[in-house]
């Protein structure tokens, strides 16, 4: 039997605010335990809380940005369940009316065409605190909680299993991919999966295909690796498929991946919104949104990924598959922009960013917000290898050099003595010796084949520490050998 899948992702996402959603602690991540914390945030009796309008223009730029209506009342709801790193009883998130709905993130397909994933809501909440669990070798059994994580922004974005859902791991993954970037380019999150910035909930169901009525789903809690939701995927959905064809009924649970095993184990079974007995917050007000307020955030809105793909080949002439990953970073289109601004060979730019530069920052574990090599030393490099004032041997010498250094590549080649061998003369007494020492390699250029002329090049190379023009020392290879010069 023919399956299709539908595949739906809870995206939880803390936002980059300076203090937390309803009090003035800071956000910080390398704090000691405990030490960013007041009495609203750990849930003392008598605390109010007050919204950080900051977190609420974030949450209407994420609405902008994925294509939502915003809408212009908003309610905040006690979500009521207890867990020890939840220090009221009940988290501060939205129901019925959250800020943004009915958007969508356009992606490319299986079949390669786009496909609009649905987006059903976007709303805020605050996060809870952390459980750090013990690492005692005695043998103790404890957890620890640090409530500094209490009450952070967390804005989630909730795809639609009815509108346009995923039906495979690789529609799942080019989402999550785009919604990163997305989130990236907005500046409202950093998006660091290793610090819980960006943590999902997957739901997936089977159903036989062409069929209208949905299976039940399991969801798998706070998955915070791309690889891991793809191996959970794909072991929920052999464990659906094998319960299904042996007339047993999947049951709707909440799931977690064992990171270990790869396979996903149960934790209870899934509560509906009825088991949290959501009510309206007291203590905070209904919000009103002005169109005021949404146009404001709308003109401050940066080019997105999409947009800024289109421009980049449009405007410099840039392969597609170069400017997909030019773009795919902001800060590494941002850097590719200001190059590309003032430089006349934006193609050799874009190649040599992805190829040369890419290779020395992984190298050094060095984000292009970092480079040594600035912009307008970059580009002037690339005059000099375009132009043919050095060969592209030098320069990837000279750029080395540049990247250690910080220095532009004019005084570079003029303190190394790296500009190219310009004399004929010197280049031809060079060569005639090579192909002394080579008669063999001589003798067979003669008889017309073209593989040794690659290797009296080489050595010629070798020998000038590549400051020989390559296109010029083939023309006199096959010069002196025809008894031409």
């Amino acid at each position: 039997m023919e399956y299709e899948y539908i595949i739906c992702f809870e995206t939880h996402v803390e936002l980059n605010t300076n203090t937390k959603l309803f009090c003035g602690c800071r956000v910080s991540y390398d704090a000691p335990p405990n030490s960013c914390v007041c009495p609203v945030c750990t849930g003392q009796p008598g605390a109010l809380p007050v919204l950080n309008k900051k977190a609420v223009e974030y949450a209407v730029k994420a609405g902008l940005a994925l294509n939502c209506r915003i809408n212009t009342f908003s309610r905040f709801a006690r979500k009521n369940y207890f867990y020890p790193d939840l220090p009221k009883g009940y988290q501060i998130s939205q129901y019925e009316l959250p800020f943004c709905e009915d958007g969508f993130l356009e992606i490319t397909d299986d079949k390669g065409n786009p496909y609009r994933v649905g987006i059903k809501r976007i709303h805020l909440e605050e996060d809870a605190g952390k459980l750090v669990h013990s690492a005692d070798t005695s043998g103790e059994d404890y957890s620890l909680v640090d409530y500094n994580r209490s009450s952070v922004p967390l804005l989630e974005i909730v795809t639609d299993h009815e509108r346009n859902p995923m039906h495979s791991l690789q529609e799942g993954r080019a989402y999550l991919e785009k919604l990163k970037q997305i989130l990236k380019y907005i500046e409202i999150s950093e998006c660091m999966m290793e610090r819980g910035q960006l943590r999902c909930d997957v739901n997936i169901s089977i159903r036989p295909r062409g069929s209208s009525e949905f299976g039940n789903r399991a969801e798998i809690k706070n998955m915070s690796s791309f690889r891991f939701i793809l191996e959970a995927l794909e072991y929920e959905i052999k464990r659906q498929k094998d319960i299904i064809e042996s007339g047993a009924e999947v049951k709707q649970e909440t799931r977690f991946f064992d990171e270990e095993k790869k396979i996903t184990l149960p934790m209870r079974s899934k509560e509906d919104a009825p088991d949290y007995r959501y009510f309206p917050d007291p203590d905070l007000m209904e919000v009103k949104i002005d169109r005021d307020f949404i146009d404001m955030i709308q003109k401050v809105m940066p080019e997105l990924p999409d947009r800024q793909l289109n421009r980049i080949i449009e405007q410099y002439g840039i392969p597609k598959n170069d400017a997909v990953i030019l773009t795919k970073d902001k800060a590494i289109s941002e850097y590719f922009t200001a190059c590309a601004a003032i430089c006349e060979d934006k193609r050799r730019l874009g190649n040599w960013i992805i190829k040369e530069l890419f290779k020395l920052l992984n190298e050094a574990s060095v984000s292009i917000v970092s480079c040594p090599v600035r912009p307008h030393d970059f580009v002037r490099l690339i005059e000099v290898v375009s132009k043919g004032s050095i060969t592209e041997s030098i320069g990837r010498t000279v750029l080395s050099e540049m990247f250690s250094t910080g220095k532009g590549p004019d005084s570079i080649i003029d303190e190394k003595g790296l500009k190219p061998i310009e004399d004929d003369s010197a280049l031809l007494k060079e060569l005639e010796e090579i192909i002394r020492e080579n008669p063999e390699a001589a003798a067979r250029i003669k008889a017309g084949e073209t593989k040794p002329v690659d290797f009296i090049l080489g050595q010629v190379m070798k020998k000038t520490r590549g400051k020989a023009d390559p296109k010029k020392v083939r023309d006199l290879i096959g010069k002196i050998l025809s008894g031409s010069y």
